[in-house]
């Protein structure tokens, strides 16, 4: 697909918020080894790909949840998170194809972008470093507080430290989970899903969400959603 954009002025410009893991992170199958790294401990099966898309959910306590039949401990739930988290941080960063160079494209075209992660704050800083795309960035901000929450109250502190706040219907998510789309709704934002993430394909087109295949058709599907949403607010 075509990555050139229009060049934007200062009423057309957009304001693209990434998802890391499962979206520009190219981490599915980390994911899955991760999860399985942590399973046996709590008495739960080893999943495959399509298991762990279909049942994944945020919070991520409500995940373990689905797998294993049963709510688990705080302290279950913190050792699990800890090893899944060892686990993942002990794998090399590789970014989705095409990713550098549709955001090139949006920076040359006068658009701005951030990432936005529920992971931990320092290893999403270490990680975007590794893959040396942090220049693209206004603003990398992960997960400071207690892990298992959702995205809505972030985003909301994120697009306020933009001097976003009220300006929704110039910001694009672009993520791969229901929670991504609910985070940017509440915000006022637009969304729009990879299908090759962390979610199952069929679990986010029965939400009914715009969906893609790839974040170059995300962000062309996102941008015109953007442009109907900006017409309709000026």
């Amino acid at each position: 697909m075509n990555t050139t954009f229009a060049t934007a002025t200062s009423r057309s410009a957009m304001h693209v918020v990434w998802d890391w893991n499962g979206t520009v992170k190219d981490d599915l199958d980390d994911h899955v080894n991760a999860l399985n790294a942590t399973l046996p401990a709590l008495g739960g099966d080893l999943v495959d790909r399509e298991t762990y898309r279909a049942k994944h959910t945020v919070p991520i306590p409500a995940f373990y949840a689905r797998l294993l039949g049963r709510e688990i401990t705080e302290q279950e739930w913190l050792a699990s998170d800890g090893a899944f988290l060892d686990h993942l941080r002990a794998q090399p960063v590789r970014i989705r194809d095409g990713a550098v160079e549709l955001m090139t494209a949006l920076h040359e075209a006068g658009h701005t972008q951030s990432l936005l992660s529920l992971c931990p704050h320092d290893t999403l800083l270490r990680e975007v470093e590794e893959a040396g795309i942090g220049y693209f960035f206004n603003r990398v901000e992960g997960r400071t507080g207690p892990s298992g929450g959702t995205k809505a109250a972030p985003l909301a502190t994120h697009l306020d430290a933009l001097g976003l706040t009220g300006q929704g219907h110039r910001v694009l998510l672009v993520g791969d989970a229901l929670d991504d789309a609910d985070a940017a709704h509440a915000n006022g934002a637009t969304a729009v899903l990879h299908t090759g993430g962390l979610h199952h394909p069929t679990k986010l087109a029965a939400a009914g969400h715009p969906l893609a295949d790839t974040l170059a058709e995300a962000v062309a599907l996102g941008s015109r959603l953007v442009a109907d949403t900006h017409l309709v607010c000026v």
